[in-house]
Formats: structure tokens, C-alpha cells, sequence
């Protein structure tokens, strides 16, 4: 049996009917439509209802446009619906307080059919592109969080680190798409502890040396689990597991590589990744003090890490620090 299509919800604010009407016209045979003629009913509407988008109109009596739409934003359940405005008003300056209020769009009265499906289109794309980009990143950190639990460590590491790597490659000079995708790929880092024995990953014990073959081996592993792939989100999630345990001083492995033979997504994923780990209580281990972890790493740099980026993540601490505190353990 075929389920039904389900129709976006819009909520069309205006406090003249006729101008509803209008927007009913265009707009009714492919979503659902809710009204409003006053920003309160509006508030009310968007709260009690799953609204996808909402057109608004300015110059209404008792609470205007932009009041409503920085209600709007200022609530949580309500702050990521994306407002149209709908108005008379077409100085920049009224286009530039609508902006300022909130909205991402402003459409000036009289409409034209043809624009105003094509920017409710436009918006409502955009909003399924961030669900699904939230969705993605979801799934990537509880493969991330699972590779973590069996090595008994706890699921806010890789949100921690991944967000401090962000923070790192912004000052590296990443873009903001691009450490956005660093974000996304960084909770893949240890995957491939998934393929190693319980025996070995949750020994109290010191490994000894064909152990350690087998739990160094988590990076190729890890590499093998996401699979090649020419660009993209995979490639740098596969590079990330395959090369954050290299060392600038060519110790580490799987590779041995050496200096800017490693990857810079991997060398800023090793920094994020052991400030984490030096921070966070362990069953074997207290969680080292901020001072101590960054002495440590400072004696560390130029041997294991990237000196540049040891200086860089440094100086992002203030940040780093917030991020430590939003995604603390629970108590």
C-alpha cells in the first residue's frame, strides 16, 4: 500500500485576508497552509505545529514582522524556521532590518507567483540539505562513539575532540565548509578498534609486543572499514583514521611518516584527539589538569606533533575550553 505524500506545513502570516488569499493561490496545491492575522496567533501556530517555513508580513498592528520573527528566533523550538518576509516595504533599509531581525529572504508586495514558489522552493531545500547533513553527522559519531565504548572509553570523546580539530583547522586556515567536514569525518578516527580482540583493548596490563602489533594495527583497519573513495567526506575520514598516530618525527605509524608527509588532517586530529584523551578520566588513569596536558604536549612538539599547530591549538584554548565544558562527562 502507498503511503500518502506528505506536504510541507507553512504558516503564512498577514493581518489582511486578501493578501492570505493571494498567497493561498499560489501556494496551496503543493503544501499545507496554516494562517495567522496577528503575531500572536503566529507564535502560538509555530509552537503547536511542525512548521517547515513561514511567510510574514511586516506592517501589522501590535506586534510588527520583525518583532515576531526575533520571538521567533529567540525560542528554541522555533529559532531554525526559516521566515520569509512578505511586505510593502522595498527600501534597503527595511530589507536590511528584515535581515538583521532573523529572516533569510524578503519579498516585496505585489508578488509574483512564479517568485515566490521559487523562493519558498529554494528555502525549504536548503533546510532538508542541513537535516540531512545532521543526520550524516549523527551516524558518523555513533559508529564513532561504538569504536570508543569498546575500548571503554566514553562517547563524548569523539564529540569533544571532533570539535576542538574544528576549532584548530579554522586557525590552520580552513574554510568553514572545510572544517565543517573535518567535524563530520574526525568521530571516524578509531573505527577500526571495532576490528581488534576485547583481550587486547581492555588489557589493565601493559601490552606486550605482538600486542601491540595487533592494537597498532587498528589504523589500517580503520582504513579498510570506510574504503577508498577519489573525494569527498569518506577520503578524509579514511585519511584521518590511516594517519592521526604518525608522528612529525617519523616514529609513529602505521607509515612512519614524517613532518608534511603526514596529512594536516591528520596531524590536527592527533593534537585534538590526545588533549582529549590526556583530560578525560580513564579507569586506569585521572584526567591530567589543562596546564599539565599542554606542558606535555609542548615538550611533545616537534617530536610528536606539529609545532605550527601545537602553537595554533594553544592559542585557541579559550574555545577549546568552552567546548570541554559543553560536552562534559555526565555526572
Amino acid at each position: 500500500m502507498k503511503l500518502p505524500e506528505q506536504k510541507p506545513t507553512l504558516l503564512l502570516v498577514d493581518d489582511e485576508a486578501t493578501n492570505l488569499q493571494v498567497l493561498r493561490q499560489i501556494l496551496q496545491d503543493d503544501y499545507r497552509l496554516l494562517y495567522a492575522k496577528d503575531g500572536a496567533k503566529a507564535l502560538e501556530l509555530a509552537q503547536n505545529n511542525a512548521v517547515e517555513l513561514i511567510l510574514l508580513d511586516i506592517m501589522m498592528p501590535d506586534m510588527t514582522g520583525y518583532d515576531v520573527c526575533r520571538r521567533l528566533k529567540a525560542m528554541p523550538l522555533t529559532a531554525a524556521i526559516p521566515v520569509i518576509f512578505v511586505t510593502a516595504l522595498c527600501d534597503v533599509k527595511d530589507e536590511a532590518d528584515g535581515f538583521e531581525a532573523g529572516a533569510v529572504d524578503y519579498i516585496t508586495k505585489p508578488v509574483s507567483p512564479p517568485i515566490v514558489r521559487a523562493r519558498v522552493r529554494t528555502h525549504l531545500s536548503l533546510v532538508d540539505a542541513q537535516e540531512l547533513r545532521r543526520s550524516r553527522l549523527q551516524v558518523i559519531q555513533t559508529l564513532g562513539q561504538a569504536a570508543e565504548y569498546k575500548d571503554n572509553e566514553t562517547g563524548m570523546h569523539v564529540i569533544r575532540m571532533s570539535y576542538y580539530a574544528r576549532e584548530l583547522a579554522l586557525a590552520a586556515g580552513y574554510s568553514a565548509a572545510q572544517a565543517e567536514d573535518l567535524l563530520t569525518a574526525a568521530p571516524m578516527h578509531d573505527v577500526g578498534k571495532i576490528g581488534i580482540p576485547d583481550a587486547i583493548l581492555q588489557k589493565p596490563g601493559k601490552l606486550d609486543a605482538e600486542e601491540w602489533k595487533i592494537m597498532r594495527s587498528h589504523a589500517q583497519i580503520g582504513a579498510a572499514i570506510i574504503g577508498e573513495h577519489a573525494d569527498g567526506l569518506l577520503k578524509m575520514a579514511r585519511t584521518i583514521a590511516l594517519t592521526h598516530h604518525e608522528k612529525w618525527d617519523g616514529s609513529g605509524y602505521p607509515h612512519g611518516l614524517k613532518g608534511e608527509e603526514i596529512p594536516l588532517e591528520g596531524r590536527i586530529v592527533a593534537i585534538a584527539d590526545v588533549f582529549d584523551a590526556l583530560t578525560s578520566e580513564r579507569p586506569y588513569k585521572r584526567a591530567w589538569t589543562v596546564e599539565e596536558a599542554i606542558a606535555a604536549m609542548q615538550r611533545d612538539s616537534g617530536t610528536h606533533f606539529d609545532p605550527e599547530l601545537i602553537e595554533l591549538f594553544i592559542a585557541q584554548l579559550p574555545a577549546i575550553l568552552a567546548i570541554k565544558e559543553q560536552w562534559r562527562e555526565p555526572a
